[in-house]
């Protein structure tokens, strides 16, 4: 194979805002992104990551702030001159032509030597493994080669920075699966910077060196993946991050240390010079069941396969408690229980939603675990 390596830019958006009337999309928003890496922008609906995308690739203007890319401000450029290549989530691709024209249209219009033109197309297709629906149509393909063909024609570009706008939404879960392997494999091979538009935490947990986490039109944490999962600065991220979710529960100061609210067992001996109401987060897959420990009340119980979620009822209010265990654990609604801590608690501001203590300290357990 032959292909020309491309190197990646670094792109940047600094302070950007973009107002639509009274409502605000994009709140004095700064990103960095490292040339050559994969960035993924992650959020629910409506928290201003397509956006970006379209910043970056020219498609929309900011009302303030300015658009980098390799150095360069590119605010004012046409998409055209910024030398990015996007993927769409729809793939956008021309029903009247056939493979090999809709991945060559994009350097038709600019122009492209005809044997450089066919150069591209032999090593996209190659790399791709579509040399052999070259003549087909749209509509002859599956989902996933047209996810392919929308990739041949980001790849032909050679552009510095490739973005994708939730390209894999359309596909069924063992198709994505298969999919983020190729995307990513793709990224690497080419050594361009890609940025990667998800709702899907699990894309973003698998494939990114670099998360930025959107919400209501601001950067929540923005940090590898890894960080974010194991040090989230508030309970959005911990909320979000995370299957299932981190748990988050009232906590109360006693003599002995911080309880959740209504129970007796300390998560934590140590006690935080924090005045405010303070939040636990506990992840479900650090639970483990114990003789003694935090007592639940299971109401529902899930079975995966590898494991079982649990959900139980515990403390003041019975609040709701989520616990992951390997394999089957053979609870019915109704039954008690009590779980032990295998990693400390995050302990969070309740009022500012930040996290104030990564706990240093081991968790108190009362008991050794107990069989499931």
């Amino acid at each position: 194979m032959s292909e020309r390596p491309v190197h990646g830019a670094a792109v940047r958006l600094h302070h950007v805002t973009r107002r639509w009337g009274t409502s605000v999309a994009l709140d004095r928003v700064t990103i960095d992104v490292a040339a050559g890496s994969f960035t993924v922008l992650l959020g629910p609906s409506g928290c201003g990551k397509s956006t970006c995308l379209r910043l970056i690739a020219g498609l929309d203007e900011p009302n303030d702030g300015r658009v980098e890319i390799d150095g360069r401000d590119v605010t004012p450029v046409p998409p055209a001159a910024r030398g990015v290549a996007m993927v769409f989530q729809s793939y956008a691709l021309f029903p009247h032509l056939n493979v090999g024209e809709n991945i060559l249209f994009g350097l038709r219009a600019r122009n492209v030597g005809k044997a450089e033109r066919t150069r591209r197309l032999r090593d996209a297709a190659e790399m791709l493994g579509i040399g052999h629906l070259l003549d087909r149509r749209p509509a002859q393909l599956s989902g996933g080669q047209q996810q392919r063909v929308a990739l041949g024609r980001a790849v032909v570009a050679q552009t510095p920075v490739c973005l994708m706008d939730e390209p894999l939404s359309n596909l069924d879960a063992q198709l994505r699966a298969e999919m983020r392997r190729e995307v990513l494999a793709l990224q690497r091979r080419l050594g361009i910077t890609m940025i990667y538009v998800t709702h899907d935490q699990t894309e973003a947990m698998s494939m990114a060196d670099q998360v930025v986490l959107l919400r209501d039109g601001r950067v929540e944490q923005d940090a590898p993946p890894d960080r974010i999962y194991a040090h989230p600065e508030t309970t959005f991220a911990a909320s979000f991050i995370g299957t299932p979710p981190m748990n988050l529960l009232p906590l109360e100061r006693t003599a002995h240390g911080l309880t959740i609210a209504g129970t007796t067992t300390p998560l934590m001996t140590g006690r935080p010079d924090h005045r405010g109401p303070l939040l636990a987060g506990i992840r479900p897959e650090t639970l483990r069941l114990a003789a003694a420990g935090i007592e639940a009340r299971v109401t529902h119980s899930e079975f995966l396969g590898a494991d079982t979620i649990v959900a139980c009822a515990v403390g003041a209010g019975a609040a709701r408690l989520l616990a992951r265990l390997p394999g089957r654990a053979r609870l019915q609604p109704g039954d008690r229980v009590a779980f032990a801590l295998d990693a400390p608690p995050h302990i969070f501001d309740a009022t500012t939603s930040r996290r104030i203590v990564h706990a240093a300290e081991t968790p108190t357990r009362t008991a050794t675990p107990v069989s499931t």
